[in-house]
């Protein structure tokens, strides 16, 4: 087992409160610090395994200040952004085009139109104790609250196209 520097002991906890694998963390040490060291060796650096017994309170608290940090910071992470997604399905959409690969630009343009249509969004429409997709059509408007969509009966259609 290698002897650990301080520093690289911190580089170990903080990556693995990053939710970084053990063996991803043995293999950035390596190439960090040339150091070489087992994934059980960095495991033990995780106080929330059972390997970590012997760890001292400077490294898991450490660990979970930078837990939680990394947990609340989602929002400067590009990924998890839809504007920056959009741009970069719209990037491939178009580079995709460019080499005449159609199939791959219509997987990215459907993949855009899920993501505005919130396919990826755990989102309820439907209020509690209604039963999903209840009886929308008698629906009072003044009952209909932002988030829910009715959809009308035919007869709300105008008998004439409006163009």
């Amino acid at each position: 087992m290698a002897r650990l520097t301080s520093e690289v002991k911190t580089y170990i906890t903080q990556a693995l409160a990053c939710f970084d694998s053990p063996s991803q963390v043995a293999e950035a040490v390596k190439k960090e610090f040339g150091i070489t060291v087992s994934r059980q060796q960095c495991e033990s650096h995780d106080p929330t395994k059972v390997t970590s017994k012997g760890l001292g309170k400077k490294w898991a608290d450490l660990f979970y200040e930078t837990r939680e940090r990394f947990k609340g910071e989602t929002e400067n992470i590009a990924v998890a952004n839809r504007a920056y997604r959009l741009r970069v399905l719209g990037r491939i959409a178009v580079k995709a085009e460019d080499m005449r690969n159609l199939a791959l630009a219509m997987q990215a343009l459907e993949q855009a139109a899920k993501e505005m249509g919130d396919a990826y969004v755990n989102r309820r429409l439907d209020q509690p104790g209604r039963p999903p997709g209840g009886d929308a059509g008698g629906a009072d408007p003044a009952d209909i609250t932002a988030d829910e969509y009715v959809l009308r009966p035919d007869e709300d259609a105008p008998a004439n196209p409006i163009l």
